[in-house]
C-alpha cells in the first residue's frame, strides 16, 4: 500500500514514504516520525496501519542530509531540530497535495520519533493531536544545541497519547514522569500508558529480542481510537 516520493527539503531531496486509504477522502492525515532504523519495513508497516485504519500517513527520511550508505547510528548523531522542523513542514506541504482534510493533521513516532513528536507539537501549531512511543532524548539537545524539546511544552496545544515500557532506561519510568509533570504544569492534556513486561521498542515487531506482542497490540488499541477521536473533530 505504501509508495515512495521525493520532495524537496531544505535544498536537498528527501525522500518520503506515504500510504493513502482507498476511498475518495478527504482524509485526516499523519506524519510519522521514524526511529533511530529509518523508513524501514517497520515505518513502513506503521504507515500502512494507518492508512488501512483510514489516515494518509507519510514517513520522510530525516536522514536525507546525510550520506545515503551511512550507518542510521551514525547519521543520527547529525540530526538538528531545525532541520528537523523544516523536513516535517515540506512534508506538510506534500500531505497537502493528496486528498487530506487541512484541519485534521496528527503526528507519532516511535523511538527517536517519539521526541520528534514532541517537537513538533511544541513547534507546528497545526497539529490536532501528537502520539509518542517511547520516545526517548526528550530532555536532551541535538547537535544544534537548540534547547530541548522538553523546554518547549508550554508551547503545546494539542493533546498527546504516551505509550512506554516500564523497562525502558530512555525514557525511563523517572523521565516518563518528568515529562507527564511539566505538561500537567502547562495544562496539556496528556494520557500515558506504562507496561509492565516491555522495555524499549516494545512495538517494533523486527525486533524480536524487544517485541512485545500483548502490549504493542493494546497500545495500537488505544493510538488509532485516539486520533480518530481527535482528528475527527470539527
Amino acid at each position: 500500500m505504501t509508495s515512495e516520493t521525493k520532495i524537496l527539503s531544505g535544498g536537498s531531496p528527501m525522500a518520503m514514504c506515504v500510504a493513502v486509504p482507498d476511498g475518495a477522502g478527504p482524509f485526516p492525515a499523519l506524519v510519522v516520525a521514524h526511529h533511530r532504523g529509518g523508513v524501514d519495513d517497520f515505518t513502513r508497516a506503521v504507515c500502512d496501519r494507518l492508512a488501512l485504519s483510514g489516515f494518509v500517513a507519510a514517513a520522510p527520511n530525516l536522514y536525507h542530509r546525510r550520506p545515503a550508505d551511512e550507518d542510521s547510528l551514525e547519521a543520527r548523531k547529525y540530526l538538528e531540530d531545525g532541520h528537523t522542523i523544516t523536513d516535517v513542514n515540506a512534508t506538510l506541504d506534500h500531505l497537502f497535495t493528496l486528498k487530506v482534510r487541512r484541519d485534521a493533521i496528527g503526528v507519532m513516532g516511535h523511538c527517536m520519533g517519539g521526541r520528534t513528536s514532541f517537537l513538533c507539537a511544541a513547534s507546528i501549531p497545526i497539529f490536532r493531536a501528537a502520539a509518542m512511543c517511547y520516545g526517548g532524548g526528550i530532555m536532551t539537545s541535538r547537535a544544534d544545541n537548540r534547547p530541548p524539546p522538553f523546554e518547549f511544552a508550554r508551547d503545546i496545544r494539542c493533546p498527546i497519547a504516551g505509550f512506554f515500557g516500564r523497562d525502558d532506561k530512555n525514557p525511563s519510568p523517572e523521565d516518563v514522569a518528568k515529562i507527564s509533570a511539566e505538561l500537567d504544569r502547562y495544562h496539556v492534556r496528556h494520557d500515558f500508558r506504562t507496561y509492565d513486561g516491555a522495555g524499549h521498542a516494545f512495538q517494533d515487531f523486527t525486533t524480536p529480542k524487544s517485541y512485545r506482542e500483548q502490549q504493542s497490540d493494546d497500545a495500537w488499541r488505544r493510538i488509532i481510537p485516539f486520533f480518530k477521536a481527535e482528528l475527527g473533530r470539527s
